[in-house]
């Protein structure tokens, strides 16, 4: 029991955490090249503006670490309740954490297929030159963005290296929420453990 509460402590600090750097991440796609005239001109693509890092990845799962500590330390009501409640709580911080993970997950993987939103030439689809803010890369069926360097700064004309910060904190986002699903597998099997050992110390 011991070592399942020490590792509750240890789980709900690291996913705290991670729901911290994801809040970040998200929070910086919203000021490509740390400018705000972008999100003053409402210039920033859905998947940013979703905010799935922020209230997913980030909020939910903040919730779910900071129920995940308070059972690990048996702080306030949770150092009085049976093995069933804390077991019940386990699965609830679990699920909690689970889904905020996994939206920010499918978020960041839809956005990196996507492409970032900018202004970019249209001429080359429809052989008129004109300037247009969208998904340029959605219409390059035949190349793929993320392993052609030579689209990154030839394609989107504004924000200037608008490809390597949407990929940058995109990627940032996808490997953190895939982290914080791994934690809440780990933090489940520790719950369902200490539930078991409890019972058999009875």
């Amino acid at each position: 029991m011991a070592c399942s509460r020490t590792c509750s402590r240890i789980l709900g600090l690291s996913l705290g955490t991670t729901a911290l750097f994801a809040a970040v991440a998200n929070t910086l796609l919203l000021f490509p090249n740390w400018d705000v005239t972008y999100l003053l001109r409402g210039l920033i693509g859905r998947h940013a503006m979703l905010g799935s890092g922020l209230w997913g990845g980030g909020l939910m799962v903040l919730i779910a670490a900071t129920l995940i500590s308070l059972m690990g330390w048996r702080y306030g009501c949770f150092s009085k309740i049976g093995p069933c409640c804390r077991m019940l709580t386990a699965l609830l911080s679990s699920g909690l954490a689970l889904l905020g993970a996994f939206i920010c997950f499918i978020t960041s993987g839809v956005a990196l297929k996507d492409g970032p939103f900018c202004m970019f030439d249209v001429s080359p689809f429809n052989q008129t030159q004109a300037w247009e803010h969208g998904y340029p890369f959605k219409e390059l069926h035949n190349r793929n963005y993320l392993y052609d360097h030579s689209l990154w700064n030839s394609v989107c004309l504004e924000p200037s290296k608008a490809v390597i910060w949407h990929v940058c904190f995109f990627s940032t986002l996808l490997c953190i929420s895939l982290l914080q699903i791994l934690l809440v597998v780990i933090h489940f099997i520790n719950s369902f453990l200490g539930l078991f050992c409890s019972l058999c110390e009875k």
